[in-house]
């Protein structure tokens, strides 16, 4: 089974291209301005010939593929773009646990070229986090980890992080977790970002020393 990582792609942000596997975090504050890139996100990756699903916490799956229409996303007929509730696929059980979702990640991968797409790209409205469902504590460690399955499973994926849900502190774990980031628009390699091990022994030690 193929593995892509090495093969630029566009994420449909100017003329940059990344390679399958990149791992970005959309902080904003404005619902246009998200969905102005989720949009653009979208549409390069089916003219990538990609799968994508779209997680989405903050309203119905119909509301997303209504304002995807607004914005002239055209989306296939076939089931090249899946759009689930959030809670449904981060907490199938009730409660979020780490390791469960990172198979269920690289299973999509699996799947994506097994069914003869280019790759596969998700993109997740994180606020599901913020209503205390058991295991959401630990969505910074999944956050982290999600860069240890990229050599071997490529998925690229945008985490959204809406600042007016999150506390500041959350947020600077967030941008210490993902190799890029969206700056007014454009996606550019993360200065504040940790791997994964290291990020990992730091938030062990911070837990022990509270």
């Amino acid at each position: 089974m193929p593995r892509n990582r090495d093969k630029d792609i566009s994420l449909g942000f100017g003329y940059k291209h990344f390679k399958h596997g990149a791992h970005a975090c959309l902080i904003y504050r404005d619902e246009s301005e998200k969905r102005r890139v989720i949009s653009k996100y979208i549409e390069s990756g089916i003219a990538n010939n990609e799968q994508i699903e779209y997680f989405v916490d903050t309203m119905t799956p119909e509301e997303v593929r209504a304002w995807l229409a607004e914005l002239d996303v055209e989306l296939p007929q076939t089931k090249q773009v899946e759009i689930s509730p959030a809670v449904s696929v981060y907490c199938p059980d009730g409660n979020f646990v780490p390791e469960q979702m990172l198979s269920c990640l690289k299973n999509y991968y699996d799947q994506s070229i097994a069914a003869g797409f280019s790759g596969a790209r998700i993109s997740g409205e994180m606020t599901w986090s913020c209503r205390n469902i058991p295991g959401s504590e630990q969505l910074i460690v999944y956050e982290a980890l999600i860069n240890t399955i990229l050599d071997t499973h490529p998925i690229t994926a945008v985490c959204q992080y809406d600042v007016n849900k999150f506390d500041g502190g959350l947020i600077y774990d967030v941008l210490q977790v993902h190799p890029l980031m969206f700056v007014h628009g454009q996606i550019v390699k993360n200065p504040a970002y940790i791997k994964p091990d290291e990020f990992l022994h730091n938030h062990m030690n911070n837990l022990k020393n509270e």
